[in-house]
């Protein structure tokens, strides 16, 4: 689905929707016109970057809800609805400073510091690309992503406007090593199915049960619950997510590892208003929508 103008372009403070309007020549959104030949548009080569200057601010507001960028892409993953932007914004200045280009494979994201490279497949058909993460975005209710026109289409989706996707942070230094470098041709060669096997606890869903604090009322919860920020596959991505969030909140935090996974708790707590509480502090602190879970015996 083509996006609202305030999802690129947001350089230095990501303000919003209407004092940008007037950048843009179109007042909505677009298919391109021509019609290029995008099956020979190639994936994005994952290599080291310096961070751009502007768009990784570790904490920024967008629409009255706070978001934090992330260290680095290695360990990242998560599932979720990815929407696409095209014509409007070609060749205007996307968050990291550089120009939009819809016909490169690129994409936009709330957290992956920019530049960075992620992995993103079509969970309903099996295809897969690598993109460039260079822009802000979106800030739509439910998606985790925005791809350029060309990795949209490559991937299945630009007819749609919408798909199911999984986002997997590439880590380019790791990717130097012979093994990552053999695995990487495997992956590229062999795209992930829609019925492939997916790690339940690396993925980090926009749909997953919430507790809205309108609807809570004062009471107990037996055992206690806690709060998952997150679910990494790296263990210092892990630890230095909870570095950030204990200098941030008077809460306990805890690395919990199960398998190969690092998830990140705040807690735990034992009766509702404490809960409400502790999700509104996560949301002022820019971790928005945790998930609750049972707390660990």
């Amino acid at each position: 689905m083509l996006r609202c103008g305030w999802t690129v372009g947001l350089i230095l403070l990501l303000a919003g929707c209407a004092s940008h309007q007037h950048r843009y020549a179109s007042r909505s959104d677009s298919y391109p016109t021509d019609q290029r030949d995008l099956s020979q548009v190639k994936d994005a080569v994952p290599h080291y970057e310096p961070r751009a200057r502007s768009g990784n601010q570790p904490l920024y507001t967008v629409l009255g809800k706070r978001y934090s960028v992330l260290p680095s892409a290695q360990g990242y993953v998560e599932e979720g609805q990815a929407s696409f932007y095209g014509n409007k914004f070609h060749g205007y200045a996307t968050s990291s400073g550089e120009p939009y280009d819809m016909y490169a494979m690129t994409a936009a994201h709330k957290q992956l510091p920019l530049p960075s490279y992620a992995r993103v497949t079509n969970l309903d058909n099996g295809r897969s690309v690598v993109v460039r993460v260079n822009d802000r975005g979106p800030f739509h209710d439910g998606r985790i992503l925005d791809l350029s026109y060309a990795a949209a289409w490559r991937l299945g989706i630009a007819a749609k406007g919408t798909g199911h996707v999984r986002v997997e942070g590439i880590d380019p230094l790791a990717l130097s090593s012979p093994a990552a470098t053999a695995v990487t041709a495997r992956s590229a060669l062999t795209a992930p199915s829609a019925s492939a096997n997916l790690t339940p606890a690396a993925v980090v869903s926009p749909t997953a049960p919430r507790v809205a604090a309108s609807t809570v009322a004062a009471g107990s919860m037996g055992g206690g619950k806690m709060l998952q920020v997150a679910a990494l596959s790296s263990e210092q991505n892990a630890r230095q997510l909870r570095a950030q969030l204990s200098s941030r909140l008077s809460l306990p935090v805890a690395v919990q590892k199960t398998r190969d996974i690092y998830r990140i708790h705040v807690g735990p707590f034992h009766d509702e208003v404490a809960l409400v509480a502790a999700r509104e502090a996560l949301n002022n602190a820019g971790y928005a929508h945790p998930i609750e879970v049972d707390a660990v015996p």
